[in-house]
């Protein structure tokens, strides 16, 4: 034991900053200093080791912190080991190393993950096609997957926007790269990364995805050998009964869904849940948290870590999913019990692990393209965006020996 220790609250009336406070254990981590999450312990809060540098780094970054003695921490943790609370200490190990599936020229706040990766000051490679194709994956830990369409779709824009000229230079784009690794179609090339990111994850990688990379992800895989994209995406029709052919026993977390087949609808299949919830106003648009055994369930407890069990909703491409089409095998820790539509899931594939996140921007209630972007300093204390970085901090677990 040390003679004292820095305690950062995750409450919602202390920490000034919760966002940064991750990016203050991540660090910390990274100095090859031990750290305790105490899930569920005001809030989530973070035991680090005491020295001046993380001293000093919490009062660069604005983190609300304490100095407590070993007393103290044995006091916290005699209190959080009770078999009557609902809590845990889980021990966290190494920081992981994490890469952001994105393409090279997009603006940091396009993405949610990036921008709050980077207001946390948690380091990440960006990576994409060509990076994931050339097993560049196996250096990482965690992956993101940036809002994207691995569907050969080009994020079905066309109805509204096949006349932009940022379309037009994004589907150019794409088609270069494509022919450039060996593929004819984008569709084939997208269908190929799909996989490649499917055996990181089933390897042992933990995978994080938002907005339309979680769907689109899931139907390149259903769609394996089956041409869905129309004319104006690939140069050829699609096949004729394609629906039949879609194999659900491929995808990560859903089933039974019908894909959309008109090209001019912004929609890709019956997953999402952007045009069945009209009745949800923005004033009454909040989702739940789960609450899970800490001791029995300490993975799903801390990607529910948060201040508050109500957390703001938030609209995207893919802005939720569909409880009907979620596997059985698939946790649902974040809901919108009225409309019957899931918002934050997880699930186990082969050794690894995936969280799907529906929705854009937890602080832009309806992003659209070319809107400013988000400033977290207005934001430090984001319910929303803390999910995101409990995705990020969970990999630094230490991992418990099953019992056998």
């Amino acid at each position: 034991m040390f003679a004292s220790f820095i305690l950062l609250p995750m409450d919602d009336v202390t920490q000034t900053n919760h966002l940064k406070a991750y990016g203050i254990t991540f660090w910390s981590l990274q100095q090859g200093n031990k750290a305790k999450w105490l899930l569920n312990y005001e809030g989530g809060s973070f035991l680090l080791e005491d020295n001046e540098a993380t001293r000093n780094e919490c009062k660069i970054r604005g983190v609300t912190f304490e100095i407590i003695s070993d007393t103290q921490a044995e006091t916290i943790l005699k209190e959080i080991s009770s078999p009557s609370k609902n809590m845990e200490a889980i021990d966290l190990e190494k920081a992981p190393k994490i890469a952001v599936y994105s393409p090279k020229d997009k603006m940091p706040w396009d993405d949610a993950v990036t921008m709050v990766l980077t207001y946390a000051e948690i380091p990440f490679d960006v990576v994409y096609d060509t990076e994931v194709l050339e097993e560049k994956l196996l250096l990482y830990e965690w992956l993101h997957l940036h809002h994207e369409d691995f569907t050969g779709q080009f994020g079905k824009f066309y109805g509204a926007y096949r006349t932009a000229p940022w379309y037009i230079e994004q589907k150019n784009d794409a088609e270069e790269l494509a022919n450039k690794l060996g593929f004819s179609k984008v569709s084939q090339e997208k269908l190929e990364v799909a996989k490649k990111i499917r055996d990181f994850v089933i390897g042992g990688g933990f995978m994080f995805a938002m907005c339309s990379a979680t769907d689109s992800f899931d139907i390149a895989l259903a769609a394996e050998g089956v041409d869905i994209c129309e004319v104006m995406f690939d140069g050829d029709p699609s096949e004729i009964n394609y629906q039949q052919k879609i194999d659900y026993n491929k995808t990560f977390a859903f089933k039974d869904f019908t894909l959309v087949r008109n090209p001019m609808e912004y929609e890709f299949s019956s997953i999402d849940m952007t045009r069945k919830r009209q009745s949800i106003k923005r004033t009454s648009d909040y989702f739940s948290l789960q609450e899970y055994s800490a001791k029995w369930d300490p993975i799903p407890t801390m990607l529910c870590q948060n201040h508050t069990q109500l957390i703001k909703g938030f609209m995207g491409q893919t802005t939720s999913f569909d409880r009907l089409a979620i596997k059985s095998s698939v946790l649902i820790m974040g809901e919108n019990k009225t409309n019957k539509e899931a918002r934050y899931i997880h699930g186990v594939k082969g050794k690894g692990m995936f969280t799907f996140y529906g929705g854009h921007d937890p602080e832009d209630y309806q992003h659209r393209v070319g809107d400013a972007k988000t400033e977290l300093d207005l934001h430090p204390n984001s319910p929303g965006y803390r999910l995101i970085l409990n995705n990020v901090l969970f990999p630094a677990a230490k991992k418990k020996k099953q019992k056998t």
